[in-house]
């Protein structure tokens, strides 16, 4: 019935409740519903939930075209944003290229993700790089007032602006914003910068399917159509009520395992190419659910690798972790393993393998280890890592994800907690208008 991805959930059972799913099928029902009709807690931020199968064919072929403008003026692309308006295009480039991308892709321009750290070295590092060569600049933001992109904006706009003059830069300049308001979107009003609308009805973190997802995913060569397909296919099945569902099983699982006090997931992948999607899904997570004192707690983890750091932990740590791994069962390359007998390598156990058969024993064996240490695991399989396999990944995320907070009880789509840094720095920086949090702050802490 369900022609999305497959999840599993056999290697969790042993920590579930034999009702884990049927006792959570009317809270199911019901999120399901207050996400179709968008009547639920945050209800005004779900245009997400039906975006694959309505997105403007207009606005994707002017992506198209400005892809290729960008394109033929320029060497590199500089992505300026943070969380939701960067972490989603990053995990897509990577996933579905290499986390190399600006390495190896030498026949469209190399990519670069600024706007997310205050680090003077960091953005210093990347203006020096871009000085002498073509870039291009697409700055997403649906306010613009946010301190670390408007930062980054400013000191790149200055560049292009010495370089090409406001003129030149005006045409290098692409800028994803709000469709009518905020500081961004006057501002390209007044400049004349090309613009992209994020709708007002989908927040940040579920934005990777918008022009703040797309737009560089169509410079770097991806076809996003058929990442809109997939994700149109997942949204098809997904959105059909049931049992058999299987975000409906995910957001079940995770609910039972964090009712039986298991408050932190790990994102588990043997693929490189999934470390920054592992970003985005802890934002997702993070912000959806982290709040009135609830919410399982997202981490992510890279393996093998991470079993030679966190291995130990893991295995034999405080047992209040599930496991969820993303497994994909067609790699695209075969690295056979053929040593001659006695070589001095110690492999010849392997002599006529594959390295992704080993791979593959690997996540078994590991998976057999961890629950028999008392760590459920649960399974996503996809099949490739092609666009548009990730498109149903990224939606099943955004369903479960949406299904799991009301599951919960909380607003899935608001983050009231990431304000207080914000005030607490406006303060100490004297931005007008938060004078008496300045003076209540440096009274309190003796600064």
């Amino acid at each position: 019935m369900f022609d999305t991805l497959q999840f599993d959930v056999t290697h969790a059972l042993p920590f579930l409740p034999k009702n884990w799913l049927s006792s959570r099928l009317d809270g199911l029902t019901e999120a399901r519903n207050l996400l179709e009709q968008g009547n639920g807690l945050g209800g005004e931020f779900t245009g997400w939930v039906k975006l694959p199968a309505s997105y403007d064919q207009a606005e994707l072929q002017r992506l198209l075209q400005t892809a290729r403008i960008i394109r033929d003026q320029s060497e590199v692309l500089i992505v300026i944003g943070i969380g939701g308006s960067y972490l989603g295009a990053r995990a897509m480039l990577e996933l579905l290229t290499s986390p190399n991308y600006n390495l190896f892709y030498q026949k469209t321009p190399q990519v670069f993700f600024t706007g997310n750290t205050l680090s003077s070295d960091a953005l210093t590092e990347l203006l020096d790089y871009v000085r002498d060569k073509d870039f291009s600049v697409n700055v997403i933001s649906k306010s613009g007032d946010t301190t670390e992109s408007s930062i980054a904006f400013f000191l790149f706009r200055r560049l292009l602006e010495e370089k090409y003059g406001r003129e030149g830069a005006r045409d290098r300049i692409f800028a994803t914003t709000d469709r009518e308001s905020g500081t961004l979107r006057a501002m390209a009003n007044q400049e004349g910068y090309a613009t992209f609308s994020v709708p007002s009805s989908i927040g940040g973190r579920y934005s990777v399917l918008t022009a703040a997802g797309l737009l560089p995913l169509v410079v770097a060569g991806l076809d996003v159509q058929e990442l809109l397909a997939g994700a149109a296919e997942a949204m098809a099945d997904l959105r059909r009520p049931g049992q058999e569902n299987p975000a409906w099983q995910y957001a079940a699982a995770r609910n039972a395992l964090y009712s039986a006090g298991k408050g932190i997931e790990l994102l588990a992948c043997y693929e490189p190419y999934l470390r920054s999607f592992g970003e985005w899904w802890k934002q997702l997570f993070g912000e959806s659910e982290g709040k009135d004192g609830q919410g399982v707690f997202p981490a992510s983890v890279e393996f093998t690798t991470d079993l030679h750091s966190m291995g130990q932990y893991i295995q034999e740590g405080v047992r209040d972790l599930f496991e969820t791994v993303v497994r994909f069962t067609l790699p695209q390359s075969s690295c056979p393993l053929d040593p001659k007998p006695g070589d001095l390598s110690g492999l010849d156990f392997l002599r006529g393998k594959d390295l992704r058969f080993v791979n593959e024993q690997a996540r078994i064996g590991t998976v057999l280890a961890h629950v028999a240490g008392g760590v459920p695991n649960l399974l996503l399989t996809v099949p490739e890592r092609t666009p548009y396999w990730a498109g149903q990944l990224v939606y099943f995320f955004e369903y479960a994800c949406g299904l799991s907070g009301y599951l919960l009880g909380v607003n899935p789509f608001n983050q009231p907690g990431v304000e207080a840094y914000k005030t607490n720095m406006f303060a100490l920086l004297g931005k007008p208008g938060h004078e008496a949090r300045r003076k209540a702050l440096l009274n309190q802490n003796g600064l």
